[in-house]
């Protein structure tokens, strides 16, 4: 699909004004509403105490605060906090709208950098895999992107966006086939990494686990600012891999 033109800076421009905060649905949680110029963002937040990095989380064109992967989203605390890593995970304003989308993801990292984060990892899924390409070339305080499964609409300029990048994909999707990602990969600047789950859908779901474990490793290394290769691999189910190029 082409690129539509990006639209002019005096329109991709939102102002964060104030942010609610409400009891979320677990103990250690928060239900955010993040007020804008351009309306009200709705998400779960996840803080903890004396961490300075941080995650953002969005979903497809529909949004959702879940993710893919059997609820991925929701297990990221469980994971991350231990290591001193807060996550927020968003709803769109208004779903299946680029910029607007962009945008929210823009506000969110501004929420985190006020209450004291230093570096914030994007992921996003499908629609919301392009998102947050395009958010995490815009934001001086994002340091990492993950894109599950992305579309290729919005990712045109993925070679300007100076961060570390995680693509997957699987190989059976056939909502967004895995050759999107492998277009951006080729285009993205170093450092990059194409993980290709063989045989997993759009869901991701029958690679939970993997993805959860790569995700713990990787994030909680890109906050550490260590050192990246860029690699392609192709794993499937039984955890045996095939080499990159």
């Amino acid at each position: 699909m082409p690129e539509r033109p990006s639209p002019q800076s005096e329109d991709f421009n939102l102002s964060l004004h104030n942010v609610k905060a409400a009891p979320g649905p677990s103990d250690e949680s928060l239900e955010v509403i993040l007020v804008t110029s351009r309306g009200d963002i709705s998400g779960v937040f996840h803080p903890v105490q004396g961490g300075f990095g941080a995650v953002i989380c969005v979903g497809g064109a529909m949004g959702g605060l879940d993710g893919p992967a059997r609820g991925l989203f929701a297990r990221l605390p469980g994971l991350l906090m231990a290591k001193s890593v807060s996550i927020l995970r968003l709803e769109y304003r208004e779903p299946n709208v680029f910029e607007e989308c962009v945008l929210d993801v823009l506000a969110g990292c501004s929420f985190l950098k006020g209450i004291g984060a230093t570096d914030v990892v994007l992921i996003g899924h499908s629609f919301g895999g392009a998102v947050v390409v395009k958010a995490g070339a815009l934001h001086p305080l994002v340091c990492a992107v993950v894109s599950l499964c992305p579309q290729l609409y919005g990712t045109g300029q993925v070679e300007e966006m100076p961060r570390p990048l995680l693509l997957v994909h699987g190989s059976a999707d056939e909502v967004l086939g895995s050759e999107a990602s492998e277009d951006i990969y080729q285009r993205a600047s170093d450092p990059k990494q194409l993980v290709i789950y063989g045989d997993a859908d759009h869901s991701l779901e029958t690679v939970a686990e993997q993805l959860d474990h790569l995700l713990n490793q990787w994030v909680d290394a890109r906050l550490q600012g260590l050192p990246m290769e860029s690699v392609r691999t192709v794993e499937w189910p039984s955890g045996s891999g095939f080499g990159g190029r």
